[in-house]
């Protein structure tokens, strides 16, 4: 089997897929309106991974909550830099890092996008296994 994508109930689409597709630099695929009546948004990576945004505005917003889920993780070029750009430019929660981890074999850091999801932000080691 393989994994098609990840789905995410969101508060404010709008602003979700600004900063997904401005920000983190995915590419809009599909949009629709499900039998359930909420908006569903298909984002891609470069890589193929999909992220699949659902919004619902008459869902509460205490409905939709990020507890369960740990991180999102996304590989760019320059931790410190992206970290920087997202916290003072775009108004990110700084959560942790940037730091080298030598486990992961890469510098991390760890923000939340707009819903208060956890994001990873990954530069891998040259020498690391991952590269």
């Amino acid at each position: 089997m393989d994994v098609l994508h990840t789905a995410l109930w969101v508060s404010d689409l709008e602003k979700t897929l600004e900063f997904y597709t401005e920000e983190i630099g995915l590419e809009k695929t599909n949009e629709f309106v499900g039998g359930d009546g909420a908006t569903n948004v298909y984002l891609k990576g470069d890589n193929g991974v999909v992220l699949q945004f659902k919004h619902d505005p008459e869902r509460e917003d205490e409905d939709i909550t990020p507890t369960a889920l740990d991180h999102l993780a996304f590989g760019v070029e320059d931790v410190d830099a992206a970290v920087e750009h997202l916290v003072e430019d775009v108004g990110c929660e700084h959560v942790r890092g940037p730091l080298d981890s030598e486990g992961a074999g890469a510098r991390i850091a760890f923000i939340e996008d707009p819903n208060g999801y956890g994001i990873e932000l990954i530069t891998p080691f040259e020498d690391s296994p991952h590269n």
